[in-house]
């Protein structure tokens, strides 16, 4: 009797309704932006441990292991100073130019790698994002997060090249922390929006190696800043002063060197490194989210 009236009060409903009255939802739904943004917060030790395994696989079958880390900016910076301060001569433009080029090299393979390594984030572990259920987002903020580990290595060398090359240790210093910061969260937001990008269009991973090289020259870190006015019209000037790199690597060269040429001046740097920051992290984060039921199908 209790089953026959049950059906009698189901008997009339939709399947919409029916779902609402026993608690059903959709496999596969995307949750709602403050819905999905807790799951993420709980699944914090996740990406910690996701990413110190992949900072530990990246040198395990190296002899040298992690000194990798610190060798593979050093062998770049070696061979840009050969090329661009010995061969073309722009060291003398710069006071300091061997601590300039290596905070540019440094701060600009931070985000760098970042990006290229975020593109591939979804892309390249379908296995994983198809075999359990977790908040995709964890895979390119981890990758950010392993990025962010190698940078902290890389800092202590880079602290070291500005001491021996002569640059006194001031207050300003400390203001290499809230940069690193705001270039930290700027990475997260074009990781995530990278990833949804490298999920959908597979041959994204191939372009970035160009895509990278051309935004590493117009980001000052080879020469100095001061041959965009000498050499670009306004417009173009003004474009590439907007570049996020570009600022980053400025405020971090403001807080360690006290010689080094810049675009403008350090509180516009600071109010558009923030505004950079905060539009990449809320756009990248809104539009990841939008792709949650896609990833890993198809």
């Amino acid at each position: 009797m209790a089953n026959t009236a049950v059906a009698d009060a189901d008997s009339g409903l939709t399947g919409a309704e029916l779902a609402a009255r026993y608690g059903l939802t959709v496999a596969g739904e995307r949750p709602t932006l403050a819905g999905y943004t807790r799951q993420l917060w709980s699944y914090r030790h996740f990406i910690a441990a996701y990413a110190n395994a992949k900072m530990v696989a990246a040198f395990a079958t190296a002899r040298l292991g992690r000194v990798w880390q610190v060798l593979t900016p050093l062998t770049n910076a070696a061979i840009y100073y050969l090329i661009f301060g010995v061969i073309l001569n722009t060291k003398g433009e710069i006071p300091n130019f061997i601590a300039y080029l290596c905070v540019g090299l440094f701060i600009f393979n931070f985000t760098q790698t970042a990006v290229v390594q975020g593109t591939q984030s979804i892309s390249g572990n379908l296995g994983l994002v198809r075999a359990l259920h977790f908040p995709r987002a964890s895979l390119p903020i981890s990758v950010t997060l392993t990025q962010f580990q190698h940078l902290l290595t890389a800092m202590i060398v880079l602290v070291g090249i500005v001491l021996v090359t002569g640059e006194p240790l001031t207050l300003e210093w400390l203001l290499v922390i809230p940069a690193l910061l705001l270039q930290s969260v700027f990475n997260v937001g074009m990781a995530l929006g990278m990833a949804r990008l490298g999920a959908k269009v597979t041959d994204l991973k191939q372009l970035m190696p160009f895509i990278t090289r051309t935004w590493m020259y117009a980001s000052g870190v080879l020469y100095s800043v001061e041959n965009f006015a000498r050499h670009l019209p306004g417009w173009a000037q003004t474009i590439i002063e907007a570049n996020p790199l570009l600022i980053y690597i400025e405020l971090v060269r403001h807080a360690l060197l006290e010689s080094s040429p810049l675009t403008s001046s350090p509180t516009r740097l600071w109010l558009v490194g923030a505004a950079w920051a905060l539009v990449a992290f809320l756009g990248g984060y809104v539009y990841f989210w939008r792709g949650e039921q896609e990833y890993g199908r198809g």
